[in-house]
């Protein structure tokens, strides 16, 4: 099953709990409603099931993810069956290959009439309490979400979590884009399930998102262009304060900039070659093309046409398509294109080698005031570094570290785990640096002085964050 399957196949699950809860509080367990809803969430989770062998559903504030996917939707027109969850201390359910119809039956009149005696839902269970009644189910497990309880566990794997969040954006990714290709608009509910997931994790663990957005794969190019530009629009727009369904819809924009690439020429958009004029010319109206496919494309937000349209647009009003004339450029529109140009520039093009990030950042200095506004410019080198968080980079005492976080007074000087020592040998335990602590005085590194590629040294940055 892929992404947008399991996105359909879950909102489908969410709707038949929910109505099998509604009918459990409604009627009789023998009503014939009833027991046709359970039958029907009976085969929903097995269809879910089928493909893995547990799906968890769970609440985090008022929305509800299933599995690691989260649907904001689903939260709008189930907020009865979030409230009562909630009022028995249950933020998660977890639903194991098994499950039987008797035991979602005793854990839907369970939730709908908690009330009842234990002998009435759920024949055995020695206690009144639900919580007991539902901790008796052999392939169901109910409680709450385990944040505090795990928090030493899972600050090991966050970047983990993070990685696989990144790899199933560009595989979702993907499939946005093959199904604008072949039916000529992208699917909005795949294409909003993959930016509420990317928007918590920048909200969440920001570093680590930005670290993922440095990995160079040309074979990938298009859709880790679209995840990447998706991120680094929403990381500044929640350095801005931005937040909720704003920078959702901001970060749903930003994935769709060059949407209209669907309609250009496959030979012009992979040419492994500098583009003629005349191929030019047809790139250029992927920015035309792409605000009228999301100008069709259902439940996209207003921004979404108009930075598909100006995100080649610039304040000193060059830039294409030519002949459009602004009095100022959208903001959303001025975070993508900073961030379209950033990754496309550090991006290794079969015509274009990457270029290291003090490099691009100059480009986007040197117009700084002219092309790109100077106060949205300095604000996203102060977000990223000029080493951003998982670069591997080469220190002034010739020793290798992973920058952890950039320090903006001074981008040479950032927060560093050393990894190496100057003679190349791995430290056997990594020793954690604040390069703009140290006195001018003291031995050892003080400033960063080059980025360096992991491959050249076997290491993955993103393992020491």
């Amino acid at each position: 099953m892929d992404q947008i399957a399991r996105l359909r196949a879950s909102e489908e699950f969410l709707k038949k709990l929910a109505a099998a809860l509604r009918g459990a509080q409604l009627y009789s367990p023998a009503h014939p409603l009833v027991r046709k809803s359970f039958d029907v969430l009976f085969e929903s989770l097995n269809a879910l099931l089928a493909e893995q062998p547990s799906i968890a559903v769970g609440i985090i504030g008022n929305e509800i993810i299933v599995g690691d996917l989260p649907l904001p939707k689903a939260a709008d027109t189930m907020g009865e069956m979030i409230r009562r969850l909630k009022s028995l201390g249950i933020e998660r359910i977890a639903f194991e290959r098994g499950a039987t119809p008797e035991e979602l039956q005793t854990l839907a009149m369970t939730i709908a009439h908690p009330e009842r005696k234990a002998g009435e839902s759920a024949p055995g269970a020695d206690a009144a309490d639900p919580m007991a009644v539902l901790n008796n189910l052999v392939h169901i497990r109910v409680g709450r979400l385990q944040t505090e309880d795990k928090k030493e566990e899972s600050s090991g794997t966050d970047t983990a979590t993070v990685r696989k969040m990144y790899a199933d954006a560009t595989n979702l990714a993907s499939s946005v884009w093959e199904m604008a290709k072949s039916e000529g608009i992208p699917d909005p509910k795949a294409a909003r399930a993959l930016v509420d997931s990317l928007a918590q994790a920048v909200s969440s663990n920001r570093t680590a998102l930005i670290a993922l957005t440095a990995l160079k794969n040309y074979d990938n190019y298009t859709f880790t262009h679209m995840v990447n530009v998706s991120i680094l629009t929403m990381s500044q727009a929640r350095a801005l304060g931005m937040d909720g369904q704003p920078l959702r819809e901001l970060g749903l924009a930003a994935l769709m900039h060059d949407i209209g690439k669907v309609r250009t020429p496959t030979e012009i958009l992979n040419k492994p070659d500098k583009l003629t004029d005349s191929e030019f010319d047809v790139m250029r109206m992927h920015v035309i093309d792409g605000a009228e496919i999301l100008r069709r494309t259902p439940e996209m937000p207003t921004i979404a046409p108009v930075i598909a349209f100006e995100h080649h647009l610039r304040i000193d009003g060059t830039g294409y398509p030519f002949g459009a004339k602004r009095a100022g450029l959208n903001i959303g529109t001025q975070l993508c294109g900073i961030a379209d140009v950033y990754d496309a520039m550090r991006s290794q093009r079969p015509y274009q080698g990457a270029f290291p990030s003090d490099r691009i950042l100059e480009v986007l200095k040197r117009n700084d005031g002219h092309q790109f506004d100077q106060n949205l410019v300095r604000r996203f080198i102060q977000l990223l570094g000029i080493y951003p968080p998982g670069n591997l980079v080469r220190l002034d005492d010739r020793s290798i570290g992973v920058v952890l976080a950039v320090h903006a007074p001074d981008p040479y000087k950032p927060r560093v785990k050393l990894v190496l020592t100057g003679t190349g040998e791995l430290f056997e335990f990594p020793i954690e640096v604040n390069l703009w602590e140290v006195a001018p005085n003291t031995s050892g590194p003080k400033t960063v002085t080059a980025s360096l590629d992991p491959a050249e040294y076997s290491i993955d940055p993103l393992t020491y964050l």
